[in-house]
Parts: C-alpha cells; structure tokens; sequence
C-alpha cells in the first residue's frame, strides 16, 4: 500500500501511520493493543503500536518494524510521519538543499 503525505520529521522520535488509511490493510486496533499517549508541538494524541513484516520508502525496505497508529486529525492532509526509528535504521542521508532522501544501509 503507498501512504500519500507523509511528512519526514526528525524531531520524532517514532514512525506514525493514519488509522484511517491502515485501516484499509487490516491494521485495527484490538483488545491486546497497549496504548500510548503522544506529546508534541502539535498536542496530545492517543495511538497504538503494531510491529509490521516491512515497511518500505522507496525502494528501501526495513522488516519487523513498529509503527504507531493514530488519528493524525492536525487539521490539513497528512498520513504519516516518518520518525527518526526508521531514519536511523536506515541509514539515511537528508539533503535539504536537494530536498532528498538517501539510504545508506
């Protein structure tokens, strides 16, 4: 499945997907999800964790990798955040003058 507006922040330290868009892909909360409370800039968001087979940006792909999972209702369109879990095991490179993403591992 590819996530639209997802937005690269390394000022978090996790990976956040839109309930409603992994949803369509079977990804619910159930009754042995724990649950988390996130603070931000933005404020306060309940979410859940799930360890997914893969996630993939691009053509590179980390297995065994936990998201969290929420509403994500910030008032414009976004349905994720890539946070700096996935950044860092992956290795990547930021070039913000090319507004680029590398992967090294």
């Amino acid at each position: 499945m590819d996530i639209p507006h997802v937005l690269v922040d390394t000022g978090s330290a996790a990976t956040l997907l839109a309930a409603d868009i992994v949803s369509a892909i079977g990804i619910i909360p159930l009754p042995e999800d724990s649950l988390h409370t996130l603070r931000g800039v933005g404020g306060t968001e309940v979410v859940f964790t799930r360890r997914l087979d893969s996630l993939q940006v691009g053509e590179h792909r980390l297995t065994n990798f936990e998201i969290e999972v929420g509403g994500m209702d910030y008032g414009f369109e976004m349905h994720g955040i890539l946070g700096m879990d996935f950044l860092t095991q992956a290795g990547a490179m930021i070039n913000l003058r090319e507004m680029t993403i590398a992967f090294t591992n």
